[in-house]
């Protein structure tokens, strides 16, 4: 393996969707500062960013500043830009598990991926995982990760995240939520250089059940919870009313705001800084990130995709990799 820079490794997804335009993107924007690397079909890259097919990926650094460099695969069937294709679905799945490969053999610093079809991988693949985290998670073989919304704003995290809301209170149990509050304060530290790392909490009811008269949680196990993990070291402020949790003034007493549900938490940093918003897996044994959007297929192909959140993606991925000694 060379010694040169690891590069951002890049899957590809959803060859119909904005995936590839903006991948390409934001290649251009920082291909002078850091090395990446493309898997998937060239093809389905647009046609006025160069690129060039690479098939070791220790190649990627030398050649990055000049030409996208590209792991080939082929995908069959051309890409038609705002329609997903089932025909692809195993190629997406090879290029994410390809990505993987290769940061456990430490060609690669980190992963950022790209937009998935969910449905496109079920129809053509039999894709049986919830998602795209979740498929990292069970590649890895970690027991379980935190989704994390980054953004120079805010980082937010949701303890619950894609089920009901009348099905929360249910989830959410003191040690779903301690495992929340672990696996945030150590990834904290470990990728994003923060020693003691400060963390806001939001209750779960209105005004944070306001003493038991908007539900009880807050006061029989959040708050309790809380202090029993206060005393073993962690930095933790709550349970808060989430409606005061993100002014400016708010914002400036923490590193990160826990919140107990999707909205919640995605609500004030989409409302912050919706262009540059970042999903980070924690709790994984390798770094990955993802732009804060979906395929997009009805801008896909118009060259009209913004790539910041992909270009905040790789920056943030870079960042954190070289925290850690990976880049």
């Amino acid at each position: 393996m060379s010694s040169a820079p690891r590069p951002i490794a890049i899957s590809c997804g959803e060859p119909g969707g904005i995936g590839p335009e903006v991948a390409a993107r934001a290649w251009a924007a920082l291909a002078q500062r850091i090395p990446m690397l493309w898997i998937g079909d060239a093809r389905h890259l647009p046609g006025d960013i160069p690129h060039r097919i690479i098939t070791d990926p220790d190649e990627a650094a030398a050649i990055s500043p000049d030409a996208l460099p590209v792991l080939q695969r082929d995908f069959g069937p051309p890409a038609r830009p705002g329609q997903a294709q089932p025909q692809h679905a195993r190629g997406v799945i090879a290029a994410i598990e390809e990505g993987v490969a290769l940061l456990r053999t430490g060609q690669a610093a980190a992963l950022c991926t790209a937009p998935i079809h969910k449905k496109a991988l079920i129809d053509g693949a039999g894709f049986a995982h919830p998602g795209h985290t979740e498929f990292l998670a069970a590649l890895a073989g970690a027991d379980e990760v935190v989704m994390m919304l980054a953004s120079p704003e805010l980082r937010v995290v949701p303890a619950t995240i894609h089920i009901a809301l009348e099905s929360v209170p249910n989830a959410l149990t003191p040690g779903k939520l301690r495992r929340v509050i672990e696996i945030t304060a150590t990834d904290l530290r470990r990728y994003f250089g923060l020693a003691a790392p400060r963390i806001a909490i939001a209750g779960l009811n209105p005004h944070a059940g306001e003493e038991g008269a908007m539900g009880r949680q807050e006061l029989d196990w959040i708050a309790p919870l809380i202090r029993q993990m206060r005393d073993e070291g962690h930095d933790l402020n709550g349970p808060l009313p989430a409606d005061t949790m993100f002014h400016p003034a708010a914002r400036a007493r923490y590193d990160a705001a826990i919140c107990m549900y999707h909205d919640q938490a995605l609500i004030p940093i989409k409302t912050l800084d919706f262009d540059r918003g970042v999903n980070v897996t924690l709790g994984l044994p390798f770094i990955r990130t993802s732009p804060d959007h979906g395929t997009a297929f009805d801008i896909a192909g118009q060259n009209r995709a913004n790539p910041s959140s992909m270009i905040e993606a790789i920056r943030l991925a870079h960042d954190m990799a070289q925290k850690t000694g990976r880049a």
